[in-house]
């Protein structure tokens, strides 16, 4: 069995500008090389858990996500790290198992690389990030929240843990 470091794309591995699909508009969050470096040395999976609902909307098509995902995985790559495989879901329908909150995504890589849950982290910037992994057995969840809002999140989430940026996460890999 494998473990993974499950992680959601914007707010996480990207700075969320809202409907990201264009690589320049694609800014890389300060520290998530070093974490999935770190996590990749330990031994985790890095798997990307992503909505992007940008394509049901007519915001961007699949191939634009299709584009910026190798885009994204080119700049782990020249930082020596292995981006495992990238789970998308482009519904806006929140009732697709496929959609976070629900666990599809998760739980089709679970299978598709017989990971280890329990000993898998998600890692996401919203509840429902969150949810998905609790619903699909993640034995740790944390949330990134900024720290102006880190005591608040922390009051009313159900994440393990919440942090203030992304280099925070080293101490809970």
């Amino acid at each position: 069995m494998n473990k993974a470091l499950f992680l959601d794309r914007d707010g996480v591995i990207n700075v969320d500008h809202i409907d990201v699909y264009k690589k320049e508009d694609f800014d890389f969050v300060d520290g998530i090389f070093e974490i999935c470096l770190s996590a990749q040395r330990l031994g985790y999976r890095i798997i990307v858990i992503t909505n992007q609902s940008g394509v049901a909307r007519g915001v961007y098509t699949r191939s634009d996500v299709q584009a910026i995902h190798e885009y994204m995985r080119s700049e782990f790559l020249k930082k020596g790290i292995v981006i495992t495989d990238v789970y998308t879901c482009m519904s806006h329908d929140d009732s697709d198992m496929c959609r976070k909150p629900n666990p599809g995504l998760l739980l089709q890589a679970c299978k598709d690389y017989s990971i280890d849950m329990q000993e898998s982290i998600m890692v996401g910037d919203r509840e429902r990030d969150i949810m998905a992994g609790r619903r699909a057995g993640c034995g740790k969840t944390i949330l990134v929240s900024t720290e102006g809002v880190k005591e608040a999140a922390s009051a009313s989430t159900l994440a393990d843990v919440v942090v203030g940026s992304i280099p925070e996460i080293l101490n809970f890999l």
